[in-house]
């Protein structure tokens, strides 16, 4: 290992360090009671909130997934998915935010299984147990996309073998996660938040100079077949997965085709927004819905800027090194490489730790989430009612520890995309839950029998299609969140329609939300 290398590990081991240390120092407040754990007692201010939102959302797949999909085949895949994404953040925060703060409230629900359970006042914990199952499954994977992360990062930097890193990856997020509860992953997502778009603007501009400016850059972009435009893809020739190149120039066939389906299919990642546990649980955490206005500014603001640079980067590494990146899965590497060669060490570290950044942040959320899904919804909602916060917090613990085991087996292919891996769960997610919350919140007829429908109907839908439609391709090469979300809707709405309506008690609480009558801390 040089000299460079060992600075690099230096910066990112104080880095680790710091988050260690937020840890520590939310412990006592965190482990005060399962609410203070989970949801952080709902005292989280406007721009932690939208930090911590985006970062835990954005994950390493902003750095890593998203860079490497724009390297590999063009900007026209990863464009429209950021488009997709930052339309669908702001509308998120717009429509859902204040709504969902105030109906948590008045449903007295701490987790998201919980809401949806309290709001349809249910006894049997039918939709909360579902719910729960559906966080654990989907969160999981999500889980297994960060490990892959870590795995790929410390791999390449210093030339370990994947799995080791992997698993010491997997490791420090867990005890972390155990340390600090929300408050302290809310609190370090913050800090990750202001590393991961300074490490995405140093690349950007660096690569950029050192590639001869913007219009070297464009140039590059334009000369390969579909790579710079918005309506075809770039198609790399290659023999097994790997990229043919002649005489140092890598290998293109005709531009492909990128039509009005394949558009509406990637902007449909917005979409998915609408059941993000991780996005709607700051919702319920900030500490006044009335600040929610300025955290929406705060948080669209960031991600419109990450995600050009993110898309950027790869752009810049195609025109800087054509063919140092050879497969799919390589060039989800783009980042780490022009960050290497082209940055004085300590800086390296710091834009690696942006990496870190974005990997802990998400993977805290998604471990802590999950645990809250068994322990609180499963665990003390159908076996132990009675359980003391103190054991629902040991259960919890428990679930870290399992969740994080099946992540690592997910994860051992060195080979895995995160892209793949962040794309299904993230479809999963959206089409199970986004569906139910925006008829939750803003439809006074939905009932308990059509929140179930629109689970299932969405959540297995994911599975159908991803798993035995899609492969037909053609006009069935639809990213799965979009034909799974629609089907969770017409099961929402037709179950609701064909049994009986909520009880007046349920409506009256829904006017009541929706007038602003359940208001009571604020």
């Amino acid at each position: 290992m040089g000299g460079d290398t060992i600075q690099i590990m230096i910066t990112m081991i104080v880095y680790m360090a710091a988050v260690i240390g937020i840890g520590l120092a939310f412990a006592k407040r965190a482990n005060k009671n399962s609410e203070a754990y989970f949801l952080g007692g709902r005292t989280l201010g406007p721009w932690v909130t939208a930090m911590s939102a985006e970062a835990s959302d954005m994950s390493g797949w902003l750095l890593m997934g998203l860079p490497g999909v724009a390297y590999w085949c063009g900007i026209a895949d990863a464009a429209w998915t950021a488009i997709g994404l930052a339309v669908g953040t702001y509308i998120n925060w717009l429509v859902t935010s204040k709504r969902l703060r105030r109906y948590s409230e008045k449903a007295n629900a701490i987790t998201l299984p919980e809401f949806f359970s309290n709001r349809f006042h249910e006894k049997g914990k039918v939709v909360m147990t579902i719910a729960a199952l559906f966080i654990l499954i989907f969160f999981t994977v999500y889980a297994a996309s960060c490990l892959v992360t870590c795995g790929k990062l410390f791999s390449t930097l210093f030339g370990f073998d994947y799995v080791p890193m992997m698993i010491v990856g997997a490791v420090f997020v867990l005890v972390y996660t155990i340390l600090g509860g929300f408050l302290a992953e809310s609190a370090s997502d913050f800090m990750q938040a202001v590393v991961m778009i300074i490490a995405l603007l140093v690349v950007v501009v660096t690569g950029t100079v050192a590639a001869g400016g913007l219009g070297a850059v464009l140039d590059n972009a334009q000369s390969i077949p579909g790579f710079f435009d918005f309506f075809g893809i770039a198609t790399p020739v290659t023999v097994d997965g790997v990229q043919q190149s002649v005489g140092g120039v890598p290998q293109f066939d005709a531009a492909g085709t990128y039509g009005p389906l394949s558009v509406l299919s990637t902007l449909a990642w917005g979409l998915g927004y609408f059941g993000m546990p991780q996005v709607l649980l700051r919702f319920m955490a900030i500490r006044s819905e009335r600040e929610l206005t300025r955290s929406r500014r705060i948080a669209t603001v960031w991600v419109v800027i990450s995600l050009i640079v993110a898309v950027f980067i790869g752009v810049v590494g195609r025109a800087l090194y054509p063919d140092a990146l050879t497969t799919s899965s390589e060039a989800e590497n783009v980042f780490i490489l022009l960050s290497t060669r082209l940055l004085p060490p300590i800086l390296a570290g710091l834009v690696m730790a942006g990496i870190l950044a974005a990997t802990i942040s998400s993977s805290d959320s998604y471990l802590l989430i999950a645990a809250s899904a068994f322990s609180k919804n499963i665990y003390q909602g159908l076996f132990r009612r009675n359980a003391s916060d103190k054991q629902v917090l040991l259960i919890s613990r428990i679930t870290l520890l399992v969740i994080t085991a099946i992540a690592i087996v997910i994860a051992l292919d060195e080979n895995s995309v995160i892209f793949t891996i962040v794309s299904f769960a993230w479809a999963g997610f959206g089409a199970t839950f986004g569906p139910l919350m925006l008829f939750s919140l803003f439809w006074k007829r939905i009932n308990r029998a059509g929140a179930i429908a629109g689970m299932l109907g969405g959540g297995c839908m994911v599975f159908v299609w991803n798993l035995l439609i899609r492969p037909f391709g053609g006009v069935w090469d639809i990213y799965e969140l979009l034909p799974a979300f629609l089907f969770s809707c017409l099961c929402i709405v037709v179950v609701s329609l064909l049994t009986s309506p909520p009880s007046k008690e349920i409506q009256q609480e829904f006017d009541e939300v929706r007038t602003g009558a359940a208001v009571t801390k604020n």
